[in-house]
């Protein structure tokens, strides 16, 4: 899956060589590609979860519904493909705050909440993001915590 998504940003968002910095779309999309791989994690993107992955990336990262569109498709297509996250996690701690990096770790247990079911998959996955992204694991409890609790 990470692969079609990888190819996307490369084509469509990747920066000019002499470009220092990510551009807010490349974030945008680097944080999307994270959150469908939390809700792939478990191999069934249902219905809830791809609801709740729109929404989110509708809420948080305004993202317009042509390129919303493509993501879903995307997950749907390469549920089955494994990739390292590294492309997208080294993209977040270029480009996000430790805020941004904060709602990013809230935002995937809101996807891997969605259907009612955390899978040990999808809690894996957030752990590993979390680490990567170098959330502390306090914060990555307090969002886990603030999404199961309802407190988000």
């Amino acid at each position: 899956m990470l692969n079609k998504i990888t190819q996307f940003i490369e084509q469509h968002l990747q920066p000019e060589d002499n470009a220092p910095a990510l551009s807010f779309e490349q974030k945008q999309l680097a944080v999307a590609a994270l959150l469908i791989e939390v809700g792939t994690a478990d191999r069934l993107l249902d219905e809830t979860e791809l609801a709740t992955l729109r929404t989110i990336l509708e809420r948080k990262f305004n993202l317009d519904p042509e390129r919303l569109n493509e993501l879903s498709e995307l997950a749907h297509e390469e549920q089955n493909d494994a990739t390292s996250l590294h492309q997208f996690t080294h993209q977040v701690n270029q480009a996000c705050s430790a805020e941004e990096k904060y709602e990013l770790i809230k935002a995937m247990w809101e996807v891997a909440y969605a259907d009612g079911e955390l899978d040990k998959y999808e809690e894996a996955l957030i752990r590993q993001v979390s680490e990567l992204i170098h959330v502390s694991h306090s914060m990555f409890i307090h969002a886990r915590n603030s999404v199961r609790d309802g407190t988000v």
